[in-house]
């Protein structure tokens, strides 16, 4: 037997081995903050892109992909002899989102306070002509909308004479429009698209597209992806030229010596834990405050705006003592997400951030130790995301997905097939009990009587998330069917379940048996309480005047169909919106399937059969138990069988009268939403 080789010995990965050694200055950067080593992403992209190659990089969420185009991207601007002419741009970095840019736009200024020449232009007050010195420099501007106008960031373009644009597609589409902006072939260096995947997802194509109008072919392009789509893949062939890709993987050994392919961070440990609906807020309570060491920042994921608008509202009773909480979602102000993403960002102690996607993707939020997913995503792609925002740049970190007990187990095995698989939940150790939930869900419902503003928002949060769980792309696994909509409504602490078509002839007690006059629920605004009783008294007046002149004219007071209405032709009625629901879902499919492309399709008929496995799966186990529940109820007491003339056995026994048992279930066609609007 020949002798066993030793394994030679990986070469260390250091700042000192890159092909071309750094800049002392940008050495000084890392070691003050804290980088010790380049990640592999950033050891492979240093090496081609600051050597003059366009670059295609897909590399798993939290690997450090910001500075791998930072460094190459100052270094580009500062390798020339002489400084830039004023309103000529050298580079340009997109971002999809406007905290991604803002973020992108920090680190650079953190990285040229090192650069002295750079760091002098910094302190430029920037309310006055910005002079342009001999030497190259490193002077970015900031672009995103909702902040400012697009005529104030030009004004501060023409004043300050930036040579680096970092903003969203937007934005700085509208700036290069301008003809006092110049990035003609002899000065442009190289342009940067993060998230490109994100980047279409958010229908940025046309905007990409009169970007890259505006620019030289004669450039450096680097683009950056946590996955490459069809889509990007021609945004590639239009804006790249010979690109070089690099694509970092996570393996790890499974039991056995098999080779697993990861999409996360080997630093983060990704798990779940199956939980009712109504224990799901006391579960995050006991998962914050059992957890050791204490979470410094975590992040609470909920599937809409108006979840995390109320659950930030009334969580604040609830949750440990010691924990301070941020929202930021969509539909906030633009001021508003930029002070709460930046109160999150410097908090000093311990903080929960409840939040929607709009955090999900490219954030890099520094010691983020958990975050928890109340609602699972509606793409299957966005969980990675959301869990990636904690065990970024090799810090520990626990993801925690909640799933309702029954069909949502599937999702496990659907991110399994995607090659995200997840662990149960065994430390910290969960116990929940219903005396727990009873006494969260009386906490959150006593805020709702004691404000209608709290009521409404908790009505408009349930509604919103329904609406989220129909549209759940694993829709054989997500059913709104399935649901247990009384142990949600004490999940969420209502007082009342909304009227929505989904409950409907489901002989459901919308009170849910607490008695509660929704009607008398007061504003604890003076101002709005008095307008609302003012309108009710109104509302009142107008009803019963409209009831006396119905009884007048010989008519039932609130009839709203004709009583002799035949049966069949209600039915019939029922019949065509079914059939017209149906139609208008097809269409729907056929639309969205038209506009993909060829590889879109292959991964969307995959997902479809990956669905229908489970599905099967599901339905097998099902089936096996509703055997096992036949057998037990033939068996009797005592495990012995009945006999053929009852269980005397004797002659003039009773006899055994047969049960037809059915056993399977029924699908139910989705209905859609109507009272309440996002």
């Amino acid at each position: 037997m020949a002798p066993v080789q030793p394994r030679a010995k990986k070469t260390p990965r250091t700042w000192d081995s890159l092909n071309q050694s750094l800049p002392p200055w940008i050495l000084d950067y890392l070691q003050t903050s804290g980088f010790e080593q380049p990640t592999p992403v950033q050891k492979s992209t240093l090496d081609l892109f600051r050597g003059n190659k366009d670059v295609v990089v897909e590399a798993v969420t939290g690997s450090g992909k910001t500075l791998a185009y930072l460094i190459p991207v100052v270094e580009k601007l500062l390798r020339g002899d002489e400084a830039a002419k004023r309103h000529h741009v050298q580079g340009i970095i997109i971002a999809p989102t406007r905290e991604l840019a803002q973020q992108i736009y920090n680190v650079c200024v953190s990285l040229i306070k090192f650069h002295p020449q750079s760091a002098e232009q910094l302190q430029h007050d920037r309310d006055e002509k910005r002079t342009i010195t001999s030497e190259p420099v490193v002077y970015p501007q900031l672009l995103v909308g909702g902040t400012t106008k697009a005529a104030e960031d030009l004004s501060a373009f023409l004043r300050l004479s930036p040579n680096l644009l970092i903003g969203t597609p937007g934005r700085l589409a509208e700036l290069l429009a301008s003809p006092y902006v110049k990035a003609p072939a002899s000065t442009f260096e190289v342009l940067v698209m993060d998230e490109a995947d994100r980047l279409l997802d958010l229908g940025f194509s046309q905007e990409l597209n009169r970007i890259l109008g505006y620019l030289p072919k004669q450039r450096r392009t680097g683009l950056f992806s946590a996955s490459l789509s069809d889509a990007v893949e021609r945004l590639v062939t239009v804006g790249l030229l010979y690109p070089h890709r690099i694509t970092v993987r996570v393996r790890n050994l499974k039991d056995g010596g098999e080779i697993q392919e990861r999409k996360t961070p080997m630093s983060l440990q990704m798990s779940y834990l199956i939980t009712p609906a109504s224990q799901k807020i006391p579960a995050l309570c006991q998962i914050l405050e059992k957890l050791n060491p204490r979470p410094a920042r975590s992040i609470v994921f909920f599937s809409t705006c108006f979840a995390v608008k109320y659950f930030a509202k009334v969580l604040h009773g609830v949750l440990p003592e010691g924990f301070s909480i941020v929202s930021l979602h969509g539909k906030l102000e633009p001021q508003v997400r930029e002070k709460n993403f930046e109160r999150f960002v410097n908090s000093t102690s311990p903080s929960i951030l409840l939040t929607t996607d709009i955090a999900a993707r490219g954030l890099d939020i520094p010691q983020v130790d958990l975050v928890v997913q109340h609602d699972p995503p509606t793409d299957t792609k966005v969980f990675i995301h959301r869990c990636g925002r904690a065990g970024r740049a090799g810090r520990r970190g626990l993801a925690v997905v909640l799933l309702q007990p029954g069909r949502e187990e599937g999702y496990l095995q659907l991110l399994e097939v995607r090659q995200t698989p997840c662990t149960p939940l065994e430390r910290p150790e969960i116990v929940l009990s219903e005396e727990k939930a009873k006494e969260i869900s009386t906490k959150v419902r006593k805020q709702a009587i004691t404000d209608r503003e709290v009521y409404q928002l908790a009505q408009r949060a349930f509604v919103s998330w329904a609406r989220s769980y129909i549209e759940h792309q694993a829709s054989s696994i997500f059913r709104i069917s399935d649901l247990d909509w009384v142990d949600l409504a004490h999940g969420y602490g209502l007082v009342e379940l909304p009227k929505m078509p989904e409950i409907k002839g489901k002989n459901i007690d919308r009170s849910l048996g607490l008695g509660i006059d929704v009607e008398a629920i007061p504003f604890k605004d003076k101002l709005r309480e008095e307008k609302r009783l003012e309108e009710l008294a109104k509302w009142k007046k107008e009803k019963a005047a409209r009831v006396a002149s119905q009884q007048e004219n010989g008519e039932r007071a609130g009839q709203k169909r004709k009583t002799n209405e035949a049966w069949s032709e209600k039915q019939d009625a029922e019949e065509l919106k079914v059939a017209r629901r149906e139609k208008k879902r097809k269409r729907k499919e056929a639309e969205r399937a038209s506009k993909m492309t060829e590889r879109e399709r292959e991964e969307h008929m995959k997902l479809e059969d990956m669905i229908e496995l489970v599905r099967k799966q599901n339905e097998e186990k099902a089936r096996q138990e509703a055997e096992e529940r036949r057998k037990e109820r033939v068996l009797g007491g005592d495990g012995k069988t009945f006999g053929a003339f009852g269980k005397g056995g004797g002659s003039g026994g009773g006899v055994m009268t047969k049960k037809k048992m059915v056993v399977g279930e029924e699908d139910s066609d989705e209905e859609e939403f109507g009272g309440f609007d996002d």
